[in-house]
């Protein structure tokens, strides 16, 4: 009996003591969950310049700043870009984020071959051939956060590493919230290690343990191997030869009379060209159009940045075949591949290589011309030209006088033979890259000084002053206006003078007519031989030697002095003179004011109010007679 009682007193107790152990366990597991459960973080800020390279995670989030949209913040790649980008950037080109900054989610993947550059949301990114790590951004920041960590972790920061070969007494670093991996993935990831070791593996800070350099499988997950970060400081592509830089189009022919070999010998040139040429955005670019019957670009300016890719590209052209038509493909080029759109830079001078086997099969003269007006240097290769008994089958005789930028022989070259044609590069590049020399870059709209010299007489009165002033400014819009370009100047008169501005005011268009505008009415007598004396010493005293001097008068009555020996003057300095009257001006004053013949330089309405017809007049014998100068 009383063993029995024992027993039964024995078993109260396991099963009590079995009890407490239960509630303790789960009040312990509940203590674990508020353990492990993971804070929140805050998502930090990087500046705009920061690389991808830099930040050792294989995933993060960042916030971006405003303002990363911005050139000198380079970018390499396309939806996957080389870990040598600006993060920032690279977030604007994908479109994950405007220029207003935000969070983003940002995931290392393996490095590519071939990074392709392109324009996208006000960024341009540029071209690579290799890199050894890339990247890809979206706009899931939060769902960083939302993996469950690893029982018994704490949170690993995103490390900036140092720049390369810094001492390590100056190493500083950003720590950055990182999501843990998932739970599923603890057999395949690293092992987690405390933060704060240092391991300086050419100058890198990274989270690591004491043994970790002993073991390459528990390697920490900043580890890079040292023949990888070896390429970390070093510029990928350069950024050109900036003493040659020009916006360069080769129109190669595709006909079928070329043969396959010949055309492989004409891309072989082009190869040698690119890679002559120091190819870079602050130095050349160079695209290819390729014509038969018709023309097609082969690639435009800003698809390929560094000569290496321009080269691989060159390689992959296929002859097209047909005919040689290259007064065709001129057109094409002027209408088409120099646009903003296409990568012209406007600030560099635009220049065309036309190569043709023997002979064109159409018209170059009017598409030559139509494109020396629109500022392009055209130069022609002739391979194998005509002989004396084939010059009767040419389309066009002499078309090569007929297209050039100037006919001094600086923009053709003659070559006997395809075999001989590799001799014609360094020649070639000389005179493309001697900028000076570029005569056709001037054209009538960006190479002038135009002082206007306007009557502010009693006569003119205050409504139709302000119509006169609508005219200087009609006639100021149609020109490209810049420190470098086509300047504006005023001079205002009456029996006294005044320079309302001068060529070195205003240099850019907004500038000019909003100081046209600001110009107030004077009002006196009309002493216009005095007039034309003081524009010659305040205006076109200061006029650049590389410039066109031409000068508008605009007038409304007969003057008080004599306008001959002034006009004399300005004659003898080189001043091309519009003369221009309204109402009641003498006419005979007007033909000798103009530069001969007066036919074209000077110009009479009846009232003010009929002056805006005589605008596209006056601009375009502006422009003929600077398109009819000698091309010698």
């Amino acid at each position: 009996m009383f063993m029995g009682i024992v027993v039964l007193t024995m078993k109260a107790s396991v099963i009590e003591m079995f009890l407490v152990l239960l509630a303790t366990g789960i009040h312990s597991n509940k203590d674990m969950t508020k353990k492990i459960k993971r804070p929140k973080l805050a998502v930090p800020q990087i500046n705009c310049d920061v690389k991808a390279g830099k930040i050792i995670n294989p995933e993060f989030v960042v916030k971006c700043p405003a303002g990363c949209q911005d050139p000198k913040y380079h970018v390499y790649g396309t939806d996957i870009y080389a870990s040598y980008s600006s993060v920032c950037g690279a977030a604007i080109h994908s479109g994950v984020l405007d220029n207003s900054g935000g969070k983003i989610l940002v995931r290392k993947v393996a490095g590519q071959s071939g990074y392709k550059g392109s324009y996208s949301n006000g960024v341009q990114s540029l071209s690579l051939p290799r890199w050894r790590e890339s990247f890809i951004v979206s706009g899931e920041a939060t769902k960083a956060y939302q993996k469950p960590p690893v029982p018994e972790t704490t949170a690993q920061p995103v490390t900036l590493m140092q720049v390369t070969g810094a001492p390590a007494t100056e190493a500083t670093h950003t720590s950055l919230p990182k999501p843990s991996p998932s739970t599923g993935s603890t057999t395949s990831s690293l092992r987690p290690q405390p933060v704060g070791h240092r391991s300086w593996e050419l100058g890198r800070w990274s989270p690591s343990s004491p043994t970790s350099s002993h073991n390459s499988s528990h390697a920490s997950p900043g580890f890079v191997p040292k023949e990888e970060l070896s390429t970390q400081s070093l510029d990928p592509v350069s950024q050109g030869d900036a003493n040659c830089k020009v916006d360069l189009s080769f129109l190669i022919d595709g006909s079928s009379s070329i043969g396959k070999r010949r055309f492989r010998i004409q891309k072989q040139f082009l190869a040698d060209v690119a890679q002559a040429l120091d190819i870079g955005p602050g130095g050349p670019l160079m695209g290819v159009i390729q014509y038969g019957d018709n023309p097609a670009a082969q690639f435009n300016l800003r698809t390929h940045m560094n000569s290496q890719d321009l080269k691989t590209a060159i390689e992959k052209i296929t002859q097209r075949g047909g005919l040689s038509n290259a007064g065709r493909a001129i057109s094409y080029m002027t209408k088409n591949f120099f646009s903003k759109a296409n990568g012209n830079r406007g600030s560099a001078p635009n220049v065309a290589v036309v190569i043709v086997d023997g002979w064109p099969t159409d018209k170059v003269e009017e598409p030559s011309r139509f494109a020396r007006e629109s500022g392009i240097n055209i130069f022609f290769i002739t391979v194998e030209g005509a002989t004396e008994n084939e010059k009767q089958y040419m389309t066009e005789p002499n078309f090569l006088n007929k297209a050039v930028c100037r006919t001094n022989g600086f923009y053709s070259l003659s070559v006997q033979s395809w075999f001989s044609l590799h001799k014609t590069v360094q020649p070639l590049l000389k005179r493309v890259c001697d900028t000076d020399r570029l005569a056709c870059s001037k054209t009538c709209w960006n190479s002038a000084d135009i002082g206007f010299v306007i009557d502010g007489s009693s006569s003119v009165g205050t409504g139709n002053f302000r119509t006169v002033l609508q005219f200087v400014a009609n006639i100021s819009k149609a020109f490209e206006i810049s420190e470098t370009d086509t300047r504006i100047g005023v001079v205002q008169y009456t029996y006294e003078q005044r320079l309302e501005f001068g060529f070195d005011d205003y240099t850019t268009k907004s500038d000019i007519l909003n100081a046209i505008n600001r110009v107030g009415y004077w009002s006196g007598g009309t002493s216009t031989g005095a007039a034309i004396n003081y524009a010659l010493e305040q205006l076109f005293k200061k006029s650049k030697p590389n410039k066109r001097k031409l000068m508008i008068l605009i007038t409304d009555g007969r003057s008080y002095d004599d306008v001959r020996i002034p006009a004399m003057v300005a004659h003898h300095k080189g001043v091309i003179t519009y003369a221009i009257g309204v109402a009641w001006a003498a006419q005979d004053e007007l033909e000798v004011i103009a530069t001969h013949p007066a036919s074209d330089h000077s110009f009479f309405v009846d009232e003010f109010d009929n002056l805006h017809r005589f605008v596209p007049k006056v601009i375009q014998n502006i422009c003929t007679e600077f398109n009819s100068q000698p091309r010698n």
